[in-house]
């Protein structure tokens, strides 16, 4: 299993950083390979990404989501991955958007692009794009307000990730500097 661990700070507040996240199928306007993604209900998208010649179709649950704070997510079929992004005030103006991530790669172009770093530098880029499309319009296009607690998954029956033991969470397993309180809404 792979991690990855990305932030950046962003010049809009926190409630524009996030409710702009909030609006998936903005989403190929500013992630590299994401060609398309359909909102399908409040917790599931459909998504089309190409990335290095492969199509990949997919869902994706949200299994968390508290407003100004965290969106988590686990692919349903496709591609193994899962992750979290939050986000933290840093003053009045400023929210920092931090990611973390964990996916296995499949196949031998897969393997050989995480092993290159082309992964890491892809979700980097994604996230400048992020920082960009929001600091330029200066407002989010549109937001989902709704919070969406740790709760069984209503539309397939989620397989556990790869070679993850199981003491360890269901979202991110044991990734380093995440913990499970930070997007189940534990916070206070």
């Amino acid at each position: 299993m792979t991690t990855i661990e990305k932030s950046i700070d962003v010049h809009v507040p926190v409630r524009t950083a996030y409710n702009q996240w909030t609006q998936f199928e903005s989403f190929p306007e500013f992630m590299e390979g994401v060609e398309r993604v359909i909102q399908v209900d409040d917790t599931l998208t459909r998504w089309v990404t190409r990335i290095g010649g492969i199509v990949r179709e997919f869902e994706a649950q949200i299994i968390a989501q508290h407003p100004d704070e965290l969106v988590a997510w686990n692919t349903i079929g496709g591609p193994p991955h899962g992750g979290v992004v939050t986000f933290q005030a840093i003053d009045q103006a400023t929210t920092r958007v931090a990611l973390a991530m964990q996916y296995e790669p499949e196949g031998v172009t897969e393997k050989a692009g995480t092993a290159l770093g082309l992964v890491d530098n892809r979700i980097s880029g994604d996230l400048k794009r992020f920082k960009e499309f929001i600091e330029k319009r200066g407002h989010e296009t549109g937001a989902w307000r709704g919070d969406v607690g740790m709760e069984p998954q209503t539309h397939a029956t989620q397989e556990p990730l790869p070679n993850q033991p199981p003491e360890t969470d269901p979202v991110l397993g044991d990734m380093p500097g995440v913990a499970p309180e930070d997007y189940r809404g534990g916070r206070s």
